[in-house]
């Protein structure tokens, strides 16, 4: 029942604080200035970005005072996810300061995150935090020092993943939301089922406590994002998420069901990848443009078909991953 009275408080602060936070970037002329390329998206420039503020603040607020803070890990993943939120609302700042759609350089962010990412690699080998579920199995495997390498790289790709994902409306956040609410019930079934489980069953409370007030945040903004969006989360809110979703993801051991459940942030950056190494190579492109909901949209598709179809394909790939333990 806690999680449930969490999960909703975070929902209705979240969208009190949307009906006003909205107006102000409004007028404090906190805008998104979109990709010329991107033809499809001309009305949408100039609309409010981050909005990740009005959504991951609260959720943190409403963590915190429901205890959530006791627990090391959960406290870690937030703090994480924090940091993170940092530099994607510096990122986000510059852009609307400058009135252009690059904020800080690509060397600057990078720098950032791998600053973050090696903090929390090292903190969850010198912790014990190096057994990770074998997804699918009871089986578990021990990374040793390559803890450090295994974790920093997650940080990196999740937060970078899922902000590719970020580019219509609704998409970034209802995939976040549905990858939380399926590791929120994988945690609990793994903390009543498996035996190897080494953290105290608290820990692994709170890191669904974390999960639950971030699912009722994003369903907040979900009512101002979803097509036609009033308003953006920006890189404040997809960096932030990418780093919430790896560190509550690796805390509670589950670091390889991240490309799992997070298949379409995986193929978003992947996608990215391929479109930019095929073009150097041979001047063609392998996809009409990239992330992979930019291809689909120029097929014909709609935001809300594509957002829709990623969500459900998240929520079957969660589906799958929860089964596997029942």
């Amino acid at each position: 029942m806690i999680l449930i009275y969490a999960g909703l408080l975070s929902l209705s602060l979240s969208i009190v604080l949307g009906f006003f936070v909205i107006p102000l970037l409004r007028k404090i002329k906190a805008g998104q200035t979109v990709l010329k390329y991107v033809e499809e998206h001309k009305e949408k420039n100039g609309t409010p970005t981050m909005g990740g503020l009005f959504f991951i603040v609260p959720s943190v607020i409403i963590f915190t005072l429901f205890g959530g803070i006791n627990g090391r890990m959960a406290l870690v993943s937030m703090t994480i996810g924090l940091a993170f939120l940092v530099v994607g609302f510096l990122d986000d700042f510059i852009k609307v300061k400058f009135k252009r759609n690059e904020g800080l350089k690509a060397y600057q962010k990078i720098l950032f995150q791998g600053a973050i990412a090696l903090v929390a690699g090292v903190f969850a080998y010198l912790n014990g935090i190096t057994l990770f579920h074998l997804p699918f199995s009871n089986k578990n495997i021990d990374l040793g020092v390559l803890t450090i390498p295994f974790v920093s790289v997650i940080f990196i790709a999740s937060t970078n993943c899922v902000n590719l994902t970020d580019g219509l409306d609704g998409l970034a956040g209802g995939t976040s939301a549905i990858y939380l609410i399926a590791i929120t019930i994988l945690i609990g079934i793994q903390s009543k089922s498996l035996g190897y489980m080494y953290l105290m069953v608290e820990e692994y409370n709170n890191l669904q406590l974390l999960a639950v007030c971030l699912i009722g945040g994003i369903l907040a903004f979900l009512v101002f994002n979803v097509s036609k969006a009033r308003v953006f989360m920006g890189d404040t809110g997809s960096l932030s998420l990418g780093g919430f979703i790896a560190g509550i993801s690796i805390f509670s051991s589950n670091s390889f069901f991240i490309p799992i459940i997070g298949i379409m942030f995986v193929l978003s950056g992947i996608s990215v990848i391929v479109q930019v190494l095929y073009y150097k190579k041979t001047k063609k492109r392998v996809f009409l443009m990239a992330p992979l909901h930019h291809h689909f949209q120029l097929k014909g598709y709609s935001e809300s078909k594509i957002a829709y179809c990623y969500a459900l394909i998240t929520a079957v790939a969660g589906a799958v991953s929860v089964l596997s333990y029942t």
